[in-house]
């Protein structure tokens, strides 16, 4: 008893050791509960997952233009997310070009245009453009009716022009264009669109009714253009304001301006707004199409509905202005070189540098000669060289003279010169010194008259 007594745990026989007890063991109502706290743990999971995920749209309509990401690419078929609840599947072969490469990748943006419905999956068929290439005119007559209902782009070769506007091939089937429809704008040049592969919407589609000939079919590319221009417009309206800086391109030169796309929106540039420079006409400084970047002055409310404001731009509030630094540049008594660029007749508008010109009044241009007009001393376009006499930069004037270049007679001396020849052009010659004619307050003998007269 002793030693049993006095004996540690480790020299118990195994069977004496403590044993770990069992859990107790669960009922089957203790396995109800637990399975009823899992279900109630998972549906508020999946209900607050619902409330956390985007809600799903409905479904577009037949024709209604869509944007969606890929999701995947297969040998046949491309699907698309849409947002909606169903998903959007395009035909592969609509996602690649001519040499069969695909022009997009799965996590792109992909715009197209609903087509319809698949009776089997549900899912919404969709095109990027009309199909029709390669099948006889018995197949294609029914894609190109399923465009015209369903608003697809198809695309079309302009063969040639006739007196109301340009002749198309699409897929096969003659169609028509007209003239007002070929642009948004009047098309002054036609001949250039002869030859060229253009995307257009069918505006009419009538079957043809004598002789088998097919339907009558006619185009508009305008409305293609006019659609693009409103969505480029959307955007473009929500960073408009004054002070915007934004970039856009020359659509047309007029005398008084530039016109600028914006981006679905058109601005006027005016020609005093064009830059600091003098310009005569805006074309000498912009070509259609050139990319230029200005700044929206002032945004007034429009008088049409398709052009709800009328925006006014400037290029040359985005430039230095010259007037800044000119007293320094040119400072008074400076001589410098500049070019003729507007005769009056009281002067000369002398250009020193862009957008800084200044006047050479008439009585400082005539070298000791009477003028009527500046043209009687130099012409438009000339280098003439001259000497600053003043600026004033709050009223943006500078005073030049070309009498008084390389240390010439001054302005006093000048006008005194000027009035010395007003004076012999009105009184009597001879009244000089050496002159034989009468004293102060005579008139001359009659000799000095014949005289003048015979000068003369």
């Amino acid at each position: 008893m002793r030693r049993l007594r006095g004996a540690t745990r480790s020299s118990m026989p195994n069977h004496e050791k403590p044993c770990r007890k069992d859990p107790p063991k669960t009922t089957g109502e203790d396995m109800s509960d637990q399975d009823t706290q899992e279900k109630t743990d998972f549906g508020q999971i999946l209900a607050e997952f619902e409330q956390e995920a985007p809600a799903k749209r409905d479904d577009p309509a037949v024709g209604q233009k869509v944007s969606g990401q890929i999701l995947s690419i297969g040998e046949e078929w491309g699907f698309v997310d849409l947002g909606t609840k169903s998903e959007g599947r395009i035909a592969a072969a609509e996602l690649k070009d001519a040499e069969g490469n695909l022009t997009v990748k799965e996590g792109d943006t992909l715009e197209a245009t609903v087509s319809g419905t698949d009776p089997e999956t549900g899912a919404l068929l969709l095109r990027r453009r009309a199909g029709g290439k390669g099948k006889r005119p018995a197949e294609v007559v029914p894609e190109i009716r399923q465009a015209y209902e369903a608003g697809l782009p198809v695309e079309a070769l302009v063969t040639g022009l006739n007196k109301g506007g340009a002749e198309a091939q699409l897929y096969g089937m003659r169609a028509f264009c007209p003239l007002s429809q070929l642009d948004l704008r009047y098309v002054e040049d036609p001949q250039k669109f002869i030859g060229q592969k253009l995307m257009f919407k069918i505006n009419r589609l009538e079957e043809g009714n004598r002789g088998g000939r097919g339907p009558n079919i006619v185009l508009s590319r305008r409305q293609l253009l006019e659609e693009e221009q409103q969505t480029r417009a959307s955007e473009t309206r929500q960073k408009l304001h004054v002070g915007a800086v934004l970039k856009g391109k020359v659509t047309s030169l007029t005398t008084y301006g530039a016109f600028i796309d914006l981006g679905g929106i058109e601005g006027m540039l005016h020609v005093s707004e064009i830059g600091h420079t003098r310009t005569a006409h805006p074309q000498d400084v912009f070509t259609i199409g050139q990319e230029v970047e200005v700044q929206v002055i002032k945004i007034e409310k429009g008088k049409d509905e398709k052009r709800p404001e009328r925006i006014s731009l400037s290029r040359r509030s985005l430039e230095r202005d010259p007037w800044r630094d000119a007293v320094s540049r040119f400072p008074e008594g400076t001589e410098s070189t500049g070019r003729v660029v507007r005769l009056e007749s009281f002067g000369a508008f002398v250009e020193l540098a862009p957008g800084l010109e200044g006047l050479v009044h008439i009585s400082e241009m005539g070298a000791g000669r009477r003028l009527n007009h500046a043209r009687e001393a130099v012409q438009l376009g000339q280098d003439v060289q001259v000497k600053v006499l003043g600026v004033d930069t709050t009223r943006r004037r500078i005073s030049l003279s070309m009498a008084a270049v390389g240390g010439g007679e001054d302005r006093d001396r000048s006008g005194e010169r000027d009035r010395d020849r007003e004076r012999d052009d009105y009184e009597p010659a001879g009244r000089g010194a050496g002159s034989s004619s009468a004293g102060p307050g005579g008139f001359g003998s009659m000799a000095d008259f014949f005289s003048r007269s015979k000068r003369r």
